[in-house]
């Protein structure tokens, strides 16, 4: 992709993303500024689940109608929706502005009506206790309307997975500004993403068919790994790409499901969870790992469970040595290569700190002399700075391989 499209279609998302974040007006006076992403965040899932259900709304209605008194009808639903999701209820968004007198019970039944794996979205963002709080202040039927109209639809016939998954990258960034949280956190720029891939893929031998496992252990909202299933496609659609991620966030965790579900995969391999003391994925392996996890944040909260691990020496994820406590990095980098297949590759955003912390015989240095003793280690890529969101840091990519002479697609164990 060159630089031009990619400028092109990030305008063009910004846009979006504004135009969805102006529904927040309907929000002014009754909810502060720094809440209204407990709103809009969902409500854009949400419309987004419509806008791609609705042209099957029908099928699967007539379908419900059939089925409902077995006692296993996920099959025959998914079926009839042409997702891995559905909503059995009789309401569209257009259909609930028809009734404002009874807007909240009829969103309610709307709601309700989706397959269980969508209320584990909407679980995950606390929306029963938002849907209250937009009766009380009499917001509801207006955020509804606003999403309702034509500058609100999220059909994937005018969005594709990618397009609509930086939509959400850039909401959640909006949304964390407005905590005055670092957005660079929460957001990695389409071009470092594609470059990553590029990085990637270089070597890559995709000429035949088969199955790419990608994984990315600190997965936001997912567009690492949309962007790598893009990516791979463009080189051979035959090829089968099983993604997997793990997030800590709830409501990233519950957009990268929902975005994993519109796209087909599987929603299952999104989990939820704290990598460092909760790893989700203990026993697999995967062919590529990318990622850009946390800068500088502390691992006291995983302590107990990181020293554990690495107690267990060459059986856990940390054997080689523990960073400072107050510096979580190289745990995600050790993580990262524990998840390598023995032909796996990797691509990890890093800023200065693995390069530099830590004296010799120390828990940093050995990590790195692990690292350069196995020959694992293929590039290490400066970055300019400013490239994340209020964030001025030097950062780098590092790229590393398990065997970089191997580069038959692998297979998650």
């Amino acid at each position: 992709m060159s630089n031009d499209k990619i400028t092109e279609v990030g305008v063009n998302i910004q846009e979006k993303a504004t135009v969805i974040w102006n529904i927040a007006n309907a929000l002014f006076g009754y909810f502060k500024p720094h809440e209204y992403g407990l709103v809009i965040l969902p409500m854009t899932v949400v419309k987004r689940f419509h806008d791609c259900l609705l042209p099957t709304h029908a099928a699967v209605r007539e379908q419900y109608e059939k089925v409902k008194k077995l006692a296993v009808i996920d099959g025959f639903l998914t079926r009839a929706s042409g997702y891995q999701f559905y909503n059995t209820s009789k309401y569209t968004f257009d259909l609930l502005l028809s009734d404002p007198d009874n807007i909240e019970a009829n969103f309610r039944d709307y709601l309700a009506g989706f397959s269980p794996n969508v209320q584990d979205v909407l679980a995950k963002f606390d929306f029963d206790n938002i849907i209250k709080r937009m009766v009380e202040c009499n917001s509801l039927y207006l955020v509804i309307k606003e999403f309702a109209s034509p500058k609100g639809y999220l059909g994937l016939d005018k969005i594709g997975a990618v397009d609509c998954g930086y939509i959400f990258e850039d909401l959640v960034r909006r949304f964390s500004e407005s905590y005055d949280e670092e957005a660079g956190a929460h957001f990695t720029s389409r071009d470092i993403i594609y470059l990553m891939t590029d990085i990637l893929l270089s070597d890559a031998d995709l000429t035949r068919a088969g199955n790419v496992t990608v994984y990315d252990m600190a997965m936001g909202t997912s567009q690492m790994l949309s962007c790598m299933e893009e990516r791979i496609h463009d080189l051979n659609e035959e090829i089968e790409v099983t993604c997997f991620g793990q997030e800590l966030n709830p409501a990233t965790y519950a957009i990268a499901k929902a975005d994993m579900m519109i796209r087909g995969g599987d929603p299952n391999n999104m989990r939820f969870g704290d990598t460092l003391s909760d790893d989700q994925f203990k026993g697999f392996t995967f062919q590529y790992c990318i990622s850009n996890p946390p800068f500088g944040i502390d691992w006291k909260r995983e302590q107990k469970a990181v020293e554990a691990e690495a107690a267990l020496g060459e059986l856990g994820r940390f054997a080689p040595g523990l960073p400072k406590i107050s510096d979580g990095q190289q745990l995600f980098l050790l993580n990262g290569l524990s998840k390598l297949a023995p032909n796996g590759k990797m691509a990890i955003i890093q800023n200065g700190s693995p390069l530099f912390s830590g004296d010799a015989g120390s828990g940093p240095s050995n990590i790195r002399q692990y690292i350069l003793e196995n020959d694992w280690l293929d590039a290490i890529i400066q970055l300019s700075t400013d490239q994340f969101m209020n964030t001025g840091i030097s950062t780098y990519i590092w790229v590393l391989s398990k065997d970089s002479l191997t580069t038959v697609p692998g297979r998650c164990s």
